[in-house]
């Protein structure tokens, strides 16, 4: 007769990128059950958002994620332009395009790079960091941001290409046509890589629709899906984009984490194709609707009803909605459903089976980002909701601080 018994792994684990505690039963080291529990790190975006105007949702939308900032505040900005019925010219929607590939060139590295350290391949992740620095760069170099890059408005984008800049992206994609495929070939080709993902976190086509996967993860599941083929927007209309899927490379789908691995790897090589198009056909014009954001925001004063936005972030389809009412000029509510959000469910699924060892693995494989997915419902311990006021809210807060810090309030 076997004996379970629960370990749990997280929220602060080393093998983990993000704060999440999952419950894992197990009969010896092998993983026969699992809870998964997220809650550390919900920062409450949405409500702040209710006593600010569009334009100041601006920058608390692109802080939502470090890694898909600029996915996060276009999805928002998305939403007000189809509220307000805001038009966006033709160089915006491709300088947008521009920086959404380089958002997922640099998102796929980070996430390669991670799934090497977490199985202990050191030197793998050592060189995907280094590959990652020269879109960071590009970055930098368009925005003066490596991180939220604040280029983003209502109407089109804040800064233009330059010959300069347009220059330094092509050699950036030569760069790494030249350098990504030997990182490619070392951790696919790796007897012992290829041993530790192949057949580890199993998430099957059927499963993959039922549970709502998206993105890579669902992707690596052998679903042909991707907004920017089934819903092009931005400049992803005038260059088709089809979705990765491992059948056509490998013959078959598997759904574990070698497939997870092996999609993001192919996007990478898909969005330099995509960026080079999207150089080679950038038009001449203006960038931006209007310049002037006090009169954006005079606009948007007027604008009533609810809008939505779409894209397909790096982790998949990232969907904000957001309601104004006419003459108020904060935004009434907004709604986000990120990636992860959807994702996560799947993770039971992930882990039966499994050894213990292979957890943060599984984890780290649908790259999930914690403080995009986290939501707040407050109970008074019996399983009934209720509803908590502003002010009693503010002041458990600052209780709450005063207890961590060791100091009365």
């Amino acid at each position: 007769m076997s004996t379970t018994y629960k370990v749990p792994i997280g929220p602060v684990h080393v093998g983990l990128k993000e704060p999440v505690t999952a419950w894992l039963e197990l009969d010896g080291e092998r993983i026969v059950g699992a809870r998964v529990r997220p809650g550390a790190i919900h920062r409450g975006i949405e409500f702040m958002a209710r006593e600010r105007n569009p334009i100041q949702v601006i920058y608390l939308s692109e802080r939502i994620c470090g890694i898909c900032s600029f996915s996060h505040v276009l999805c928002f900005i998305r939403a007000i332009e189809d509220l307000a019925g805001m038009t966006v010219p033709v160089r915006g929607q491709y300088i947008r395009t521009l920086v959404l590939e380089l958002e997922r060139v640099h998102s796929h590295l980070l996430w390669a790079g991670v799934a090497c350290y977490t199985i202990g391949f050191d030197s793998a992740f050592h060189l995907g960091m280094q590959l990652r620095e020269r879109v960071m760069d590009i970055l930098e170099l368009l925005t003066g941001n490596r991180v939220n890059y604040g280029v983003a408005t209502f109407g089109g984008v804040r800064w233009d290409v330059t010959p300069e800049l347009a220059k330094a992206m092509r050699e950036m994609i030569r760069y790494y046509r030249r350098e990504f495929t030997p990182f490619r070939d070392i951790v696919m080709d790796d007897p012992i890589a290829h041993a530790r993902m192949r057949g580890v976190g199993v998430l099957t086509g059927e499963e993959a629709v039922r549970y709502s996967a998206t993105g890579p993860t669902a992707r690596a599941s052998g679903l042909r899906i991707d907004l920017r083929k089934s819903s092009p927007y931005e400049a992803y209309g005038d260059i088709p984009v089809e979705p990765i899927v491992p059948q056509d490379h490998f013959g078959a789908a598997r759904g574990d984490v070698l497939d997870r691995f092996a999609v993001r790897v192919m996007e990478v090589y898909q969005s330099l194709d995509v960026l080079e198009k999207v150089l080679d056909g950038l038009p001449e014009g203006p960038y931006a609707a209007e310049a002037n954001l006090n009169k954006v925001l005079a606009s948007l004063k007027k604008a009533e009803g609810t809008g939505w936005g779409i894209i397909e972030a790096p982790r998949g389809d990232d969907t904000h909605v957001v309601h104004l009412k006419g003459g108020d000029e904060n935004v009434y509510w907004w709604k986000v459903r990120a990636p992860t959000y959807a994702n996560a469910v799947s993770w039971p699924l992930m882990f039966r089976g499994n050894e213990l060892a292979d957890a943060p693995l599984i984890i780290n494989s649908i790259d999930p980002c914690i403080s995009c997915m986290e939501r707040m419902m407050v109970t008074d311990g019996r399983g009934d909701p209720r509803v908590v006021t502003r002010a009693e809210l503010l002041e458990r807060c600052r209780r709450k601080t005063f207890d961590m810090m060791g100091r009365r309030a």
